[in-house]
């Protein structure tokens, strides 16, 4: 077996998992998860040789999965326009997750896809401002302002959010900084 099939194997039993739920937490539906992370494994093993140590074959994985993410939300406004011509959207079924999560699910749903991949790298990746500015490719303080607004947003529908203190700085009361 090659060296890149080892990592492979070793990624999808140990870290999968851990891979669907950030996937699930951009994307809020469980089955676009899982082809979020199928795509990233494909996008990052297709080749073989670049995917040879496990924890930068994860990192990569993680970044296919954030790259995807935003460009199918691109790829989908363009369809949200005919959509409705194809019949009735099927529902997804979260009746399975706690209550709490429920309302953490409906709040990233309220964001925009720029505001819940910087929450999701800051808040849930544990990043630094300056590297989910990196990770999305956007300016620094670009990155607070999408995460002052989902931050205002969140804050309205789950109660107050407390910011951490490194290099963003974010009052929840209104109109401060």
């Amino acid at each position: 077996m090659a060296r890149w099939e080892t990592v492979l194997d070793e990624i999808v039993r140990t870290r999968r998992r851990a891979l669907v739920g950030y996937a699930y937490l951009l994307t809020g539906d469980a089955a676009e998860a899982e082809d979020l992370v199928q795509e990233a494994l494909f996008r990052t093993f297709r080749r073989g040789r670049a995917a040879t140590d496990f924890q930068l074959a994860e990192s990569y994985v993680r970044r296919s999965i954030l790259t995807a993410f935003v460009d199918g939300t691109r790829r989908r406004k363009r369809w949200d326009g005919v959509l409705h011509l194809l019949g009735p959207r099927p529902e997804t079924h979260t009746t399975h997750l706690p209550e709490v999560r429920l309302d953490i699910v409906e709040a990233l749903g309220a964001l925009s896809p720029r505001e819940r991949a910087c929450v999701v790298l800051r808040y849930f990746s544990d990043l630094p401002v300056r590297s989910v500015a990196t990770q999305l490719g956007i300016s620094e303080g670009t990155a607070k302002r999408y995460l002052s607004d989902a931050n205002a947003k969140l804050a309205a529908r789950l109660g107050p959010v407390r910011a951490t203190d490194d290099d963003l700085t974010v009052q929840n009361q209104r109109g401060a900084r």
